[in-house]
């Protein structure tokens, strides 16, 4: 059997949907979720509903690493098998170790021709990079330009969230930008962005119906003019405030659907439960 010209290797914060890991026969390396004692794999070990259920009655709180550098060289050993080159997108290096891990990998496999993203980003955002990469790939292209096809999306991209609290993002040690906004009013939900791949502040709002409010109203206004719009709705465990803010978008974009996205547990731990956001971008 003949191999594949490129062979597809994403991290588990991008949240693909698996019709989609099946249909172009990605590799996902999952996160670690670090939670008393045990080191559970994102996505494998535990699913976003039992996280975010076990996560409700915690008296310890669960932390976060990075796949280690031996397992992306077992995943790209494999990935070698069935394809002469790899591309590999990964979440944002100032959010994770993950882009680190994967380069000490490729260090370590010099005759396989790997490429690796860093898509100074995560979840759908990542996954849309993925889902074009793979296209390109599925259609011919080879290394360089699936690479290409990437890293072109780095830029367009959006994500916007709104969170419940910024506890979890500021014990993660994720908080970035946002990070002048603790120790203020706490009571605030602040609509937050990945700017150049880190958390910052896009405004300061007082309640989440308003925070929201004012994240599809600024997702509107990004888009306007544009014909050829993609979003997808992110949420942890606030599926009614998703549905709603879906319907909404639906509705003012002329959209025919908004597929729906629950964060994954990596994702959670830094987020917390209650979260909410969008990612997008029109062509």
């Amino acid at each position: 059997m003949s191999k594949k010209k490129v062979a597809l290797v994403i991290d588990s914060t991008a949240n693909l949907p698996e019709e989609f890991v099946e249909k172009y026969n990605i590799y996902v390396i999952p996160l670690i979720v670090n939670w008393a004692g045990e080191s559970l794999r994102d996505g494998v070990d535990i699913t976003p509903t039992a996280f975010y259920e076990r996560l409700t009655r915690a008296k310890e709180m669960p932390s976060t690493s990075q796949p280690s550098a031996g397992e992306f060289v077992d995943v790209f050993s494999k990935a070698a098998e069935t394809a002469e080159s790899i591309l590999c997108l990964t979440i944002s290096s100032e959010l994770s170790g993950t882009f680190a891990s994967a380069n000490a990998a490729r260090d370590m496999l010099e005759d396989i021709p790997i490429d690796i993203v860093d898509t100074r980003s995560t979840v759908m955002a990542m996954g849309f990079m993925a889902l074009k990469a793979a296209e390109a790939i599925e259609n011919g292209a080879d290394l360089a330009e699936a690479a290409q096809v990437a890293r072109d999306l780095i830029t367009k991209v959006r994500i916007l969230f709104v969170v419940d609290t910024l506890e979890f993002l500021h014990r993660g040690g994720r908080i970035g930008g946002a990070s002048r906004l603790f120790g203020s009013v706490l009571s605030i939900k602040p609509v937050l962005t990945l700017e150049n791949g880190r958390i910052d502040t896009l405004e300061k709002i007082r309640t989440k119906r308003k925070a929201i409010q004012y994240m599809l109203d600024y997702v509107v206004a990004d888009v306007a003019g544009k014909s050829e719009i993609h979003a997808v709705m992110l949420n942890a465990v606030a599926f009614d405030d998703a549905d709603a803010a879906a319907a909404k978008l639906q509705q003012q974009l002329n959209i025919e659907n908004i597929p729906h996205s629950e964060l994954s547990p990596v994702i959670g731990t830094h987020v917390g439960p209650g979260a909410i956001g969008i990612a997008y971008y029109a062509e």
